[in-house]
């Protein structure tokens, strides 16, 4: 050790140099070294926001997921509590008191607790009921879902990406979608078809002749085609869509179609013959992937041959088939 003063060298537990006189201050301890690296962290997956969960699962301990992300929460008319889960291909987890019922399509079940009881039936319908949904194209029968002897859980997933929308309908108050997007609802929901009044909307609107119309009160589940986009119509305007893009309008909105001006645009412009006009007043959701554009899009990548897929009863698939050609 040296003086910082003179450069006297000094020993180690001078207090003062020797030669000036100079006080020298006590050495602090040496710094410990530093620890050794930590072992790597246990893989981990990004969810919504940016936030991470790591899986943190070790052999022989007990396996833990991350529960997916609940994107709406609500309530019906009956009592029943619901939450939409997931993002892209989305389910909704149905809640039932005892004694509360819910309906759906033939097969769009995905899960239920042990005490929720299944009733095939026509929900009243009769013969009338039967053939106004085999020319629709949807299954001929609905299945209510009865929670019996305490709680139950019953669970609908949707077939396709994109969004699970929750429909609450007031007393009469009446709404149109997709033909096909009914998922499930409140028994207090009604379920009925909507028939275009314009031939020309019926053959070239991109939705066929039929559509399915929802009568509150009630809640009612409806799956759409990839993201969501509303409009607000005033009265009087117009909003043009490509065919096969209008996913649910208010029964105020007009439904028609138009034939592209110009044979140029016809022929080049790629956007087909026709367009679907909207008239306001009312609101309008527009689906970002139609479930054509997509087959549409992958058709050139299929096998040739191979099993065809349906859904609903065989039957109203081939009467619904040659309705809208």
């Amino acid at each position: 050790m040296q003086c910082p003063t003179c450069g006297a060298v000094l020993s180690p537990t001078a207090k003062f140099c020797s030669r000036c006189g100079t006080r020298i201050a006590a050495q602090q301890p040496a710094a410990p070294p530093p620890p050794p690296p930590s072992p790597a962290a246990p893989p981990s997956v990004s969810a919504e926001g940016g936030e991470l969960y790591a899986y943190g699962n070790q052999m022989g301990q007990r396996l833990d997921l991350p529960d997916p992300k609940v994107t709406a929460r609500g309530r019906g008319v009956t009592g029943m509590e619901y939450q939409i889960v997931g993002t892209t291909l989305q389910a909704v987890i149905l809640e039932l008191d005892p004694g509360e019922t819910v309906y759906s399509e033939s097969g769009a079940m995905s899960w239920m607790s042990g005490n929720i009881q299944m009733m095939t039936n026509t929900r009243g319908g009769g013969l009338g009921g039967m053939f106004k949904r085999a020319i629709s194209g949807e299954s001929l029968f609905l299945n209510e879902f009865t929670s019996v002897g305490g709680k139950g859980v019953i669970a609908f997933a949707s077939d396709f990406p994109g969004k699970i929308v929750p429909v609450p309908l007031i007393e009469g108050q009446t709404m149109i979608v997709q033909k096909q997007a009914f998922l499930c609802a409140e028994k207090t929901v009604g379920l009925d078809i909507h028939f275009r009044k314009r031939l020309g909307a019926g053959f070239f609107g991109g939705e066929g002749f039929i559509m399915q119309k929802l009568t509150g009160p009630g809640v009612a589940f409806v799956c759409l085609d990839g993201e969501i986009v509303e409009y607000t119509l005033d009265a009087g305007q117009v909003l043009k869509v490509d065919t096969g893009h209008v996913a649910m309008y208010e029964p105020t909105v007009e439904f028609d179609i138009e034939m592209v001006k110009g044979f140029k645009n016809i022929l080049l412009g790629g956007e087909g013959l026709f367009l679907t006009t909207l008239r306001g007043p009312g609101r309008v959701w527009l689906q970002t992937m139609p479930t054509p554009n997509l087959a549409k899009a992958v058709a050139g990548y299929l096998p040739l041959g191979g099993s065809s897929r349906g859904s609903g009863d065989a039957l109203g698939n081939v009467i619904g088939g040659l309705l809208d050609r």
